[in-house]
């Protein structure tokens, strides 16, 4: 009996496919949820590690620039009204300011100073929210996905204990396939959530580490401005 039973289990299909094919339907638009929420945080990962490897090599380049002794008129010209990178709209937004706080006769309006350090604070407001957007979903990923799958492997389970009441029948051949099924729900959801909670903390970190070095030149180049503006 126990050979015959080995037999009809070793025929049943347990490829990824077959199990996916044979869940419920609850069970599949679970596994699908899943498999859409890996796909999701995986692109945000990609995505952010491109920006931000980006956003670090034109943070380099503008701080050559800038420490490089050429005049801050000289290379706000340069860069322009409306530049692309991040360093150089944090400091077109200090610039700008600047030359707005100067009246007809050349003398500065009062108050530039807080001026010019308010529009580069919500400048660097601006660069924080596009850095940091999307890893709000790698953490709901990180989080809920397990619970998501766990839920799809009760579910799976208890339709698996149901046949088995139907059939009568606790062999191995009845029992597998609908264990298996219901436990892939729960290693699809470890497989979305893990990445995700490693790539959020890692990109949480890199952000804080850019935007850090945002407020830091913010500091400096406000530093420059507030000596110009007592001499």
């Amino acid at each position: 009996m126990e050979t015959e039973t080995l037999a009809l289990a070793q025929e049943i299909d347990f490829s990824m496919w077959a199990l996916f094919a044979r869940a419920t339907f609850t069970v599949k638009l679970v596994m699908l949820s899943l498999v859409v929420a890996s796909f999701w945080s995986w692109s945000i990962i990609v995505q952010k590690i491109v920006s931000y490897r980006s956003a670090k090599v034109e943070a380099d380049h503008f701080d050559r620039a800038f420490w490089s002794g050429e005049p801050l008129d000289e290379l706000f010209d340069q860069i322009g009204m409306d530049p692309k990178g991040r360093s150089e709209r944090i400091f077109a937004a200090g610039m700008m300011e600047w030359r707005r706080s100067h009246r007809d006769d050349g003398n500065l309006i009062a108050g530039a100073q807080a001026r010019i350090d308010r529009s580069m604070d919500v400048a660097i407001q601006k660069e924080a929210e596009d850095l940091q957007g999307g890893l709000a979903v790698l953490a709901t990923v990180g989080s809920v996905t397990p619970f998501v799958g766990l839920f799809g492997t009760v579910w799976g389970i208890m339709h698996a204990f149901v046949e088995i009441a139907q059939q009568q029948n606790t062999s191995l051949a009845v029992v597998a396939p609908g264990i298996a099924e219901a436990l892939l729900a729960t290693g699809l959801g470890l497989l979305a959530a893990i990445p995700a909670v490693i790539f959020y903390n890692k990109l949480s970190a890199d952000a804080e580490r850019l935007i850090g070095g945002y407020e830091a030149f913010a500091d400096e180049f406000s530093t420059i401005l507030s000596r110009q503006l007592d001499g």
